[in-house]
């Protein structure tokens, strides 16, 4: 399903990085000027490659043209790319219903199963939709912080807890899904991503 030459276009993440959002740094610091002075209710976000080229067309394929065999591909090379974190679970940010029917998949629910079965960790779905959010592509960093606010509920959570989704853009999802584990008892959060968007 991926070939090598696909594979070799793919840049991934492996460091330098942002200790807390794990955006690629020129060396490593702690705080990055992309999440510096942002409230993020995650200790860590980390992912395989950057979102641009080849990741972007292999993101569409897995998401909007239902090459759902791209999941275990993409789990393999998280897991290959990303050291699994200290969690008791591991768990996944809910599709809008609507768009999962659609595509036949929630692609971020796709990926967590096959981690948890790479990193021995029990899945459970801690998170629920509250209401229909539109897409956050095309909007800012403040509209898709809006977007997401209040989108989720979480039920009793486990102290430390791995939350799953396809794509990190700016963190305003992940960061409103960790916010309601947190709620639910979560003392910590890190988010795993397939891709994440790599600001140079």
């Amino acid at each position: 399903m991926l070939c090598g030459a696909c594979t070799a276009q793919l840049t991934f993440l492996r460091g330098p990085l942002c200790a807390r959002c794990g955006a690629p740094t020129a060396w490593p610091v702690e705080r990055c000027a992309e999440c510096a002075g942002r409230r993020l209710a995650f200790a860590t976000a980390r992912a395989a490659v950057a979102y641009e080229g080849v990741a972007r067309t292999l993101v569409a394929a897995w998401k909007e043209r239902g090459l759902r065999s791209l999941a275990p591909i993409f789990a393999d090379l998280v897991a290959e790319t990303v050291a699994r974190p200290p969690v008791d679970c591991i768990s996944f940010v809910p599709g809008d219903r609507d768009r999962s029917l659609w595509r036949g998949q929630n692609a971020a629910q796709a990926l967590a199963e096959r981690l948890a079965a790479r990193w021995e960790l029990e899945l459970t779905p801690l998170l629920s939709r509250t209401r229909a959010s539109p897409r956050q592509r095309g909007l800012s960093r403040k509209a898709r912080r809006a977007n997401v606010q209040k989108a989720f509920s979480a039920a009793a959570s486990p102290a430390a807890v791995a939350l799953v989704d396809d794509v990190y853009t700016t963190g305003a999802t992940v960061s409103a899904a960790a916010t309601e584990l947190r709620r639910a008892g979560a003392g910590i959060v890190h988010v795993v991503t397939f891709a994440r968007a790599a600001r140079r």
